[in-house]
């Protein structure tokens, strides 16, 4: 099977979500009532994330696209159970930005705001490079 989209891992995750809340409903519009098969949730889930084996590439790439639509209106079982307007980060990673620059190294950070004051200042041009020792080797040899 190949491997799902982070897009179709969401999805997958709202709906067995909603499964374990008791929100997940089967049929049309949800009138075959409140679903309690594991089974029927995971089968549910990967129709609704376009994953399903045993559909066909247009009809998962349709059913897809119409979980976004649902997910982007606010209409999924979750959002309306919980007052939610909408699922996860839109076009955003989902982690903070402080939680990024916790991630980076020291080191790193520091290099980064030393060129970037640099080019601020315009002496980009100015400052010397490090030679290392295999540089050095190599221009004695050229």
């Amino acid at each position: 099977m190949a491997k799902t989209s982070r897009s179709q891992r969401k999805t997958t995750g709202r709906v067995m979500h909603e499964f374990k809340h008791g929100e997940l409903k089967s049929g049309r519009s949800g009138k075959g009532g409140k679903v309690k098969s594991r089974k029927q949730a995971i089968a549910i889930a990967l129709s609704e994330s376009g994953a399903s084996k045993k559909k066909s590439k247009t009809e998962n790439k349709r059913n897809l696209a119409k979980s976004k639509r649902k997910e982007s209106k606010g209409r999924t079982g979750q959002q309306e159970r919980e007052g939610k307007s909408r699922v996860g980060a839109k076009g955003r990673s989902e982690s903070s930005p402080a939680m990024r620059r916790r991630k980076r190294s020291s080191s790193t950070r520091s290099r980064t705001s030393s060129r970037s004051t640099a080019k601020r200042s315009g002496s980009a041009g100015t400052r010397k490079r490090k030679t290392t020792r295999k540089t050095q080797s190599r221009r004695k040899a050229s």
